[in-house]
């Protein structure tokens, strides 16, 4: 899916940014009646970012907590706590097969379950405590397993009766108060975010030089600590050894297609934006080869660190790996916690965990945002690019604004349903749109010169690639995503398998349209305001082509568009020159 569907997409809107340098929004004067795609993007960027700083508001939360506990350990490495339950256990799983008293079994057995409930069940059959006993392990096992508690991991409960608070919400219908210390921590989350941006590119451009290669550092510490653990083979065997049969089924294809462009980060405008800053000649063609499989590596590099330290928890825990393993948050705060809290000096690594997830959420934080940003500028610059800091924080303090819904008792149900829909269907029918909008009606050929007039003449063998790819296959496998997305389409739910309520599903879905309906709405303007001629509606506009003049050549060249340096595009709106021949009926006057 990296080869035919992720790759394809990536150099293609790398490409289109560079040549043009323009962001999101304002690189559709290439085909006008598709200007809603940059709408869609920034929409999309944007309900992304509003949840994407929550979750990085845990990972601070946890950092903190880490921190000012590495003079002991983490809180939810027991269950002696205020908000852990009965049915809280810390202890390793018995293992019963290895057991041969039956006493020890009967009592190990009692351990993990209800006793009020046991109590009533021998009352009604007549029977006194002791006779579980003589009623021995299996029977006890077998006929009273409706009695069985449903255990908790400590950093479960901590997760969700003390981070959360979830226990004290009734679900998406009623999510309570807001729990201010996550609130606090938002608006930390929300500060870091400006301050990184708030000189644009020249800012997170430092940034991003320590936050997109410290992790590196991290994972393999991580990794290496993982390694020297009892049971990590089980895990990287789980995570390593395929099944070879799953190839047959086409979800899994999906699920491939689905992550590649998670990943990667088509069709949410960023890339888009962040190549319109390169310089006109830069090769980004081998820009996109290498962050592509760097990406990837990457991915993989990390399921190393996750999984060594699952097996070591299934070890411990007495349970398969597949049993211990989980997704979404609760793998970063559930599941991968519980490992480090069994580990020594378990607020270290803690700390280093979450430090980590921090700065690669904010990575991806910062492009989000710069897009919502450049975007926007790029429409407004006469009045936005002098403002940049303050038109900064304003977005940020909106984003702010609009989280704190997510920072309440139920929230993590308003954030599940962004994340379930704010950035799912619309993707792929965006990145649908882009390559319908310049391969197939702007064209191929005219697409192809306008790179190659960038990176220089390439041989027929890499065309060869990319031109059946952009044509035909990409358009192909991201229809197929979408077909096979509404085919395994199921309703939003969190923690359990019950599903939200209707109007929830309904607002869910109006987060997924919103985006296409820029689209649908860019096309009807543009088609209004050339009378309804559909030909001029996908012309190029005259200014369409290298933003700065020096870089106008081959068909571009002599023509009176262009700026003369950026410094002059930041400032200088677009003018374009027209020569009007107007009479007057009185004097016959020619201007």
């Amino acid at each position: 899916m990296l080869v035919i569907a992720g790759g394809p997409i990536f150099f293609f809107e790398l490409s289109l940014g560079q040549f043009a340098s323009e962001g999101p929004i304002t690189v559709w004067k290439i085909n006008p009646i598709f200007s809603g795609i940059g709408w869609g993007m920034v929409t999309i960027s944007g309900l992304v970012c509003v949840y994407y700083n929550v979750i990085i508001m845990y990972s601070i939360y946890y950092m903190l907590v880490s921190f000012v506990n590495l003079d002991g350990e983490v809180p939810w490495i027991d269950c002696d706590n205020p908000w852990n339950t009965e049915n809280c256990r810390a202890d390793p799983y018995p293992d019963f097969d290895s057991m041969t008293d039956n006493v020890t079994k009967v009592d190990e057995l009692i351990k993990m379950m209800n006793t009020k409930c046991l109590n009533t069940t021998l009352a009604s059959m007549n029977m006194k405590w002791q006779s579980v006993y003589e009623l021995g392990y299996d029977v006890i096992k077998t006929n009273f397993s409706d009695c069985n508690r449903v255990l908790k991991l400590p950093s479960d409960e901590y997760w969700n009766r003390y981070v959360l608070r979830l226990h004290e919400s009734d679900g998406i219908d009623n999510i309570n108060g807001v729990s201010l210390k996550n609130v606090m921590c938002l608006f930390l989350a929300w500060i870091i975010i400006f301050f990184c941006l708030m000189k644009g590119i020249k800012s997170s451009g430092k940034v991003v030089y320590f936050t997109a290669t410290f992790p590196y550092v991290l994972l393999t510490v991580l990794l290496v600590r993982g390694l020297t653990l009892d049971g990590h083979k089980e895990g990287i065997h789980f995570y390593i050894i395929p099944e070879w049969e799953k190839l047959r089924d086409p979800k899994v294809w999906s699920d491939a297609a689905t992550q590649i462009f998670y990943s990667l980060g088509p069709a949410f405008g960023s890339l888009i934006t962040m190549s319109g800053f390169n310089k006109f000649k830069n090769n980004c063609w081998l820009d996109s080869v290498i962050v592509s499989f760097i990406n990837c590596a990457t991915s993989v590099l990390g399921g190393f660190v996750i999984f060594s330290v699952l097996g070591y928890m299934a070890h411990q825990t007495n349970q398969a790996v597949a049993d211990v393993a989980d997704s979404g948050p609760g793998l970063a705060f559930v599941a991968y916690p519980e490992g480090i809290a069994r580990l020594p000096v378990s607020s270290l690594w803690a700390f280093l965990f979450f430090f980590m997830i921090l700065i690669l959420g904010l990575d991806s934080q910062m492009v989000m945002m710069e897009t919502v940003i450049s975007g926007i500028t790029d429409v407004f610059p006469q009045v936005l690019r002098r403002k940049k800091a303050l038109f900064t924080f304003v977005c940020c303090m909106i984003g702010f604004v609009l989280g704190i819904p997510m920072t309440c008792k139920g929230g993590i149900f308003v954030l599940t349903l962004f994340d379930w829909y704010a950035g799912s269907y619309n993707l792929m029918i965006v990145c649908l749109c882009e390559l319908i909008a310049v391969v197939w009606i702007y064209g191929i050929k005219n697409f192809m010169r306008d790179v190659e007039m960038m990176i220089g003449k390439k041989p027929a063998i890499f065309w060869a690639y990319y031109l059946p790819m952009w044509v035909i296959i990409t358009p192909v496998a991201v229809l197929f995503i979408v077909i096979m997305s509404a085919i395994n389409y199921t309703p939003v739910y969190y923690y359990t398998d019950q599903p939200f309520p209707s109007w929830a599903q309904a607002v869910g879905w109006i987060l997924a349209c919103l985006p296409l309906l820029w689209i649908i709405i860019g096309a009807i303007v543009v088609i209004v305001r050339n009378n309804f001629n559909i030909r001029e509606a996908v012309r190029p506009r005259p200014d369409w082509g290298p933003r700065l003049k020096e870089n106008r050549t081959g068909r571009y060249y002599g023509d009176s568009y262009g700026y003369e340096s950026d410094e002059m595009a930041g400032v200088v709106p677009n003018v374009y020159v027209v020569e009007t021949n107007i009479h007057s009926p009185e004097n016959g006057y020619k201007l």
